[in-house]
């Protein structure tokens, strides 16, 4: 099974750094890892091509021009680019665990999309991670969702469940198969601004058949502090995704079979 791994990211060079080092860490790598970048400025560039140097597997800069918010096209983007068969999708100021690939490809099932976790880092032990790359551990102070850092094959073989629901949706760790991405056409390219776009996809993936596994104490991505994205679209959005639910779409007019 080849993994593409793939990293969203827009104007956040320090945080992309501790994202992709903690690939570099990672136990068993993916087949290859695409940043999909938002706009960023020549910064970041110059930070992937540095990082390119480092990694022995492929590593891609999927770049759209800034024009607001479009994380949508910016993730069908590189969906179109990977070459692997299954796409594990985190954002690019999250440090991952060096099990966490291995464990999203144990966890992986056919007919299935994955939920993963996250741990929420405070400001303190954010700055910690970004500054003097100190790691975060289960007794640092300043972290919400702390039992998330539990890594247990018998406490993720118990809570571990299907929630065929949008309930907990986190578009920062999320995996499926590429054929399933493809199926219901990808990110719905609607949604410009932040909010609703990972739960109207979860609902199109649900509406063509497949099952929502939610992984715990497994596969958890720890988030970095930054200040809330502006909500300003969310109720423009929030109708998009009602219109999903109403109608019980499977597929988006607008989504990643322009790139393909």
């Amino acid at each position: 099974m080849k993994v593409s791994l793939i990293v969203t990211t827009y104007n956040w060079k320090d945080a992309l750094s501790v994202t992709l080092n903690s690939i570099l860490s990672q136990k068993i790598m993916p087949f290859e890892v695409i940043v999909a970048d938002d706009g960023s400025r020549e910064d970041t560039k110059e930070v992937v091509d540095s990082f390119i140097l480092k990694f022995t597997i492929p590593l891609i800069h999927s770049w759209q021009e800034d024009c607001g918010f479009r994380l949508a096209a910016s993730r069908n983007k590189a969906i179109a680019k990977a070459s692997g068969d299954y796409i594990v999708i985190v954002d690019g100021d999250m440090y991952l665990p060096p099990k966490f690939i291995e464990s999203h490809i144990k966890n992986a099932k056919k007919g299935h999309f994955v939920q993963g976790g996250r741990v929420l880092l405070g400001e303190e032990v954010s700055e910690n991670l970004l500054l003097k790359g100190v790691r975060p551990c289960i007794f640092s102070k300043g972290i919400r969702n702390r039992h998330n850092m539990i890594d247990s094959l018998i406490l993720s073989r118990i809570f571990t469940t299907i929630r065929n629901n949008d309930r907990s949706t986190r578009g920062c760790n999320f995996a499926l198969w590429r054929e399933d991405a493809i199926r219901v056409n990808g990110y719905n390219e609607a949604f410009e601004g932040w909010g609703r776009e990972d739960s109207e996809m979860v609902v199109r993936l649900l509406n063509a058949g497949l099952s929502r596994l939610y992984l715990k104490f497994k596969a958890v991505g720890y988030h970095i502090y930054h200040s809330e994205n502006s909500r300003a679209q969310l109720q423009i959005n929030n109708d998009i995704y009602l219109k999903t639910v109403s109608e019980n779409l499977s597929f988006c007019k607008k989504g990643v079979s322009e790139y393909l």
